[in-house]
């Protein structure tokens, strides 16, 4: 039977119902387990850096949504590292967003070059360069923070036939609103740090992919460089993921009020939004100082650099990177009540008019 958004986020994942166990699975924390005297049994926990049944739980659930073999990592940034690193080798060629997070094309600049990988930057939106002769093409649709969308089954179809993977960064879309394995990408990789997890609280990444050899080199990767995520916040994201269906509603209702309002305020010059990521808004105010003043004068809106939690926040991003207007601000709506969400950013753009 094929279950909708909010069935799947409640029971993906969790393991067959045995009579006096719990529903919710709490978290396993160990790094030591017992081992059979005659020596380590494969298959069974053993040491708690490769082994976790909290963490394949979580693994399973986020699997499940995404289509594919799931791992996790102790971060987004850790889980993009591990992709990199794994499917890239000195000579080859890597496409990665010239409009997507911003720390991707640092750390391309300050590791991918000095190991002799050939760096080439595109806009989502395109146009993109040839693909003869590339390894991997990343995406990240919508980007962040400008919420372009790339046609992952277009691209996809053409790199494959150059020969090129495929991945695509779904941080800002989520599973529920899109999944590029099924568009034919090779992989997903995305930080659960952001609408995932969705309270704030926790770091977390992932990758998912349906090709084993990939999912095995990663692994790999992860065991012998150790970037795993902790027992505790493997399980706070599992708890947290049951409710990812409600919060993304409730934010999408939010998100489509506040386009509304910033559309037709004069303070606003500009607004992106974008349908599948739906709770987060970028607009463009006059100044970095017409930014300070809004972000200081709402009561709702935190000034913070993450997005995607139950709290809205919004962060100025020009102060992070140099490639958007002084004023521009991504805006991530929380689930507070719509209208007095809209009244604050109301008061807050009036505000930020001097």
């Amino acid at each position: 039977m094929t279950y909708s958004d909010s069935t799947r986020c409640v029971h993906s994942g969790l393991p067959a119902p045995q009579i006096g166990a719990p529903v919710a699975p709490g978290p396993v924390l160990a790094s030591a387990y017992h081992l059979d005297p005659e020596g380590y049994v494969t298959g069974r926990d053993g040491y708690g850096r490769p082994d976790n049944p909290t963490r394949r739980i979580l693994e399973s659930a986020i699997g499940e949504l995404e289509g594919g073999d799931c791992l996790v990592y102790a971060s987004g940034q850790a889980a993009i590292t591990a992709l990199l690193l794994t499917t890239l080798h000195p000579g080859d060629t890597v496409v990665l967003p010239s409009d997507g997070y911003y720390q991707v094309r640092v750390f391309a600049a300050a590791t991918l070059a000095d190991l002799g990988i050939d760096v080439i930057e595109a806009p989502t939106a395109g146009p993109y360069p040839s693909f003869e002769g590339v390894r991997l093409v990343l995406l990240e649709s919508p980007a962040n923070p400008g919420l372009d969308v790339a046609d992952i089954r277009a691209i996809s179809a053409v790199a494959h036939e150059a020969g090129a993977l495929v991945a695509v960064d779904n941080t800002t879309a989520t599973p529920l609103h899109q999944r590029p394995l099924e568009l034919g990408a090779d992989l997903v990789v995305a930080s659960g740090t952001k609408a995932l997890s969705g309270h704030s609280d926790l770091l977390l990444g992932y990758v998912a992919t349906r090709d084993k050899s990939l999912l095995e080199g990663m692994q790999r990767w992860r065991n012998l460089t150790g970037g795993i995520p902790a027992a505790f916040d493997c399980w706070l994201a599992r708890r947290s993921l049951s409710t990812l269906a409600l919060r993304l509603r409730q934010q999408a209702a939010n998100g489509a009020a506040v386009v509304a309002t910033l559309r037709k305020h004069p303070a606003v010059s500009a607004v992106r939004w974008a349908e599948i990521a739906p709770g987060i808004v970028s607009f463009e105010l006059d100044s970095a100082a017409a930014a300070a003043a809004f972000l200081g004068a709402s009561k709702l809106v935190a000034a913070a650099t993450s997005f995607g939690g139950v709290h809205s926040s919004a962060d100025r991003r020009h102060q992070w990177e140099d490639n958007v207007p002084s004023g521009f601000v991504r805006l991530s709506c929380g689930i507070e009540d719509t209208s007095d969400l809209v009244a604050d950013i109301e008061t807050a753009l009036d505000a930020s008019m001097g």
